[in-house]
């Protein structure tokens, strides 16, 4: 993520999930202590990172 990035500078984006993926990254998150949606957008920034480094 850029510098200076902060809440109200977010996009906000539709995703559709299937039942079985919600749940489980509903589980995962609450073992993370986070909620889904932070989840969501801490994986997406892991995977960006990781893609950044190829």
């Amino acid at each position: 993520m850029e510098n200076g990035d902060n809440k109200k500078d977010k996009k906000q984006i539709l995703l559709r999930l299937s039942p079985s993926l919600w749940k489980e990254l509903a589980a995962w998150a609450e073992d993370d202590f986070r909620s889904i949606n932070g989840q969501i957008e801490y994986l997406l920034s892991e995977c960006v990172k990781q893609r950044r480094k190829k």
